[in-house]
């Protein structure tokens, strides 16, 4: 049986809104998960153990991280994210993190807090549109 090409699953909050959709892009060799809205240390650590799971069960070692429709801070989760998904995830085969900042001063606030943080772990890049996040990921590995 062969797998698709794409396949996708959304997570929603308790009131139904969709807070991150991750998408397993067989074509591209990465997985592509994109954040909307405020995320909550729970939300984070959801869709982070999520993203791990589709690691694990299927190796892949490029993450497209899209944060271009989050809104406001996430700092609450950066130590999980670090002391926890991040090593995780760099077991389970992650090399290189693509990273889509937010238009949010807040969000990119967050994300440079956890760039000092995780950069040197993994090849991790910042980026401000989806475009050159895509041509880098296609650039290595």
């Amino acid at each position: 049986m062969q797998l698709a090409a794409i396949t996708t699953t959304t997570f929603h909050r308790p009131d139904g809104y969709v807070y991150l959709t991750a998408e397993r892009n067989r074509t591209e060799g990465w997985i592509y998960a994109r954040w909307s809205g405020i995320q909550t240390l729970s939300t984070v650590t959801e869709g982070g153990l999520a993203y791990l799971d589709m690691l694990r069960d299927e190796p892949c070692a490029k993450l497209l991280n899209d944060h271009s429709e989050l809104v406001g801070p996430f700092s609450e989760a950066n130590d999980w994210i670090a002391q926890v998904w991040t090593p995780r995830t760099i077991e389970a085969g992650l090399r290189y993190f693509a990273q889509v900042l937010a238009p949010g001063i807040f969000g990119q606030l967050s994300l440079q807090d956890l760039h000092m943080r995780i950069g040197d772990l993994l090849e991790m890049r910042l980026f401000d549109n989806i475009d050159e996040a895509k041509n880098w990921l296609r650039s290595v590995g």
